[in-house]
């Protein structure tokens, strides 16, 4: 997938496995917005939906990887689901959605998320997309400027239904 050369070793992006699992939950819930609404007490929910989500070839959940010089692994310290999806609209136009972009806060500000959302644009480009989309909280002010850094407009105003 993706291989960079970081201070740790090396950053590699894969496919999640299921043993990834618990450490994408940890990352989801390392912010304020995630520890309120992520927990690691029960992981059958979590785990429902990887199967659903590994399952479907139009989604695709990755974690990277730091890897020290000579070792086969190393801890998963960023996550992301990337999924792709048709649509009528822009004349039948295929888009990817990104979601739960997350890197662990020791290893923020290293160009890592750079990384990963460079892959998963070029992965949406490779697959036919022609629009990438993304929501982030609108008290996410840093994110937005990460995504607007790396070409994204804030065009829409996004709005969600608890059920």
């Amino acid at each position: 997938m993706l291989t960079a050369d970081v201070d740790r070793g090396t950053f590699r992006l894969r496919l999640a496995t299921p043993a990834d699992l618990p450490a994408m939950v940890r990352l989801l819930a390392d912010d304020a917005m995630g520890a309120g609404r992520e927990t690691s007490r029960d992981m059958e929910p979590y785990q429902r939906a990887f199967d659903a989500i590994d399952a479907d070839p139009a989604h695709l959940l990755i974690v990277g990887e730091t890897v020290p010089a000579g070792d086969q692994a190393g801890p998963v310290v960023a996550t992301f689901q990337l999924s792709f999806l048709p649509g009528i609209s822009r004349q039948g136009a295929w888009r990817s959605q990104l979601e739960g972009v997350r890197v662990a806060a020791s290893l923020r500000g290293q160009g890592l998320g750079k990384l990963m959302v460079g892959w998963a644009i070029a992965e949406s480009r490779r697959r036919g997309c022609t629009l990438m989309q993304l929501t982030t909280h609108h008290s996410r002010s840093a994110a937005q400027r990460f995504y607007e850094q790396l070409g994204f407009e804030a065009s829409h105003v996004g709005m969600k239904l608890t059920l």
